[in-house]
């Protein structure tokens, strides 16, 4: 049924297979799209449309959202952000793992991770709304919607970094955070990992937890480790929830190490001892290796690594941290330490432990691409289309309705964005045409910025961002709120 809409419209999508979105079956329908939104879904042939598409042996999906990126400062850098439009993606949440581009204030060089985003010349953004005009004024092809980092805060008010913060630095980030999420931010992120904020305490994470529930806003974490103590690291996280009934989001959920491979199970059942009622999530990529900045205290011999980038000797990247070591007559640590600041691709997953995670009913996708490496990891350029080809179809690893809710429905719903992630009618006409059969991640780890196969056609808001492997940069990207709003 046409749902009562009896005048033409922009675009008709005749006979794909549609997914809603939420997990259930698809169903062979047309859908319409007029403006922004979709207009109506069933039998359209009553329609009228100067555009027809023919979906007949295509799959039709909301577009997909990329929970996890390091995009930031890339929106505006490349607005076309083809590594996401030749995936699906029309969403991407920025902010992850305590480093943001606003607000934030560098007295000198990005410090350690945040040089991951971009230049000290790009970090201009001293307030959320600063940021946020600067997106209006030049939008993407991908709606944004941002976390506030906790390193980034920590830059902001701290000169030195390694260690606690007082009592007025607290103080001074709690107001920055308050006014960061009045204007738009959805939450809090972490990266309690990296150096930087390791020496956060649990008492100043946690002093984030009444702002955080004034506005009913999100804490995201990359847990303080994922190796050893990764059981003890989720308890802290679940703090938030236990302390302040906050909806906490672990990033890339993972055992690192190889004396850690094995234990997923585990790891979810920390979430089911939370409880069933628990709102925690989590997310993850698809592949069994992590990329970051180079790692004193992860480099070993158990796993290979391979240096992306280091700035006194860039032509090292490409090459792995045991062949420089050889060639510079080092152990692995001199040869790491002669190469910093530098970023590493780690081999050091188990591809058993990566299914379990991805199968996990609170799993969301999430592609942690880091745009700027120069040797980036393929997660960048290959995450979703890798769930859908790789995972559901060859795998069997879930149904390819349960893959796109992964990737859709379950990612608006936790990231509470409205009228997005399912096919209905009035939602935002954020879709994804692709072929199932012969949709495929062709990016690896030595291609690693190769687009990739079946994505046929991708509409973000409306407007068509990619047909038939050709972007087209139509700047309709809207900025997202948690509170049902949109900054145009």
């Amino acid at each position: 049924m046409s749902y009562g809409v009896s005048h033409s419209v922009d675009s008709i999508i005749y006979g794909a297979d549609v997914f809603d979105g939420l997990g259930n079956a698809s169903q062979p329908l047309d859908v319409a799209i007029k403006g922004e939104r979709i207009a109506a879904l069933g039998d359209l042939s009553s329609l009228q449309t100067l555009n027809k598409i023919d979906g007949h042996g295509l799959c039709l999906a909301p577009g997909f959202i990329d929970v996890h990126t390091h995009d930031d400062l890339e929106l505006l850098r490349n607005p076309a952000m083809a590594a996401k439009i030749t995936q699906g993606v029309t969403t991407v949440i920025t902010g992850n793992c305590g480093i943001s581009a606003a607000p934030a204030k560098l007295h000198s060089d990005a410090p350690d991770p945040m040089n991951l985003l971009g230049d000290k010349s790009e970090f201009q953004f001293s307030s959320m709304a600063d940021y946020i005009t600067a997106f209006q004024r030049q939008p993407a092809n991908v709606n944004v919607a941002a976390l506030v980092g906790h390193t980034t805060l920590r830059n902001n008010v701290m000169g030195e970094l390694l260690r606690p913060a007082n009592a007025d630095e607290i103080t001074a980030m709690q107001q920055q955070l308050d006014e960061a999420i009045a204007q738009g931010a959805l939450g809090l992120s972490t990266g309690l990992a990296y150096r930087n904020a390791n020496h956060a305490s649990e008492a100043e994470i946690l002093a984030f937890g009444p702002v955080l529930k004034k506005h009913n806003a999100l804490y995201t974490t990359h847990l303080r480790t994922e190796f050893d103590a990764v059981l003890d690291a989720m308890d802290e996280a679940f703090l938030m929830e236990n302390n302040f009934d906050i909806k906490v989001i672990i990033s890339h959920l993972k055992c690192a190490g190889k004396n850690n491979w094995g234990r997923a199970p585990q790891l979810l059942a920390k979430f089911a001892e939370q409880g069933k009622n628990s709102r925690c999530s989590c997310d993850a990529y698809p592949y069994a290796a992590s990329s970051s900045t180079l790692d004193l205290t992860q480099v070993t011999a158990d796993f290979e690594i391979t240096v992306t980038w280091s700035e006194p000797h860039p032509q090292m990247a490409g090459r792995t941290l045991a062949d420089i070591a050889s060639d510079w007559h080092l152990s692995l640590l001199e040869a790491a330490t002669q190469l910093q600041p530098a970023g590493a691709i780690y081999h050091g997953l188990s591809e058993q432990d990566v299914q379990t995670i991805l199968a996990f009913e609170r799993t969301m996708i999430g592609s942690d691409g880091l745009p700027c490496d120069p040797h980036p990891h393929p997660r960048l350029w290959g995450s979703f289309p890798r769930v859908l080809g790789h995972y559901s179809r060859d795998q069997g690893l879930f149904s390819l309705a349960t893959a796109i809710h992964k990737m859709t429905g379950l990612s608006a719903a936790n990231y509470r964005l409205t009228d997005r992630g399912v096919i209905k009618q009035g939602n935002f006409a954020d879709l994804v045409l692709f072929n199932r059969h012969t949709i495929c991640d062709n990016a690896t780890f030595i291609n690693s910025e190769l687009p990739a196969s079946g994505i046929h056609r991708v509409w973000t808001n409306g407007h068509a961002t990619l047909i038939d492997n050709r972007m087209i940069v139509a700047r309709s990207g809207k900025f997202l709120t948690s509170h049902g709003k949109t900054h145009d």
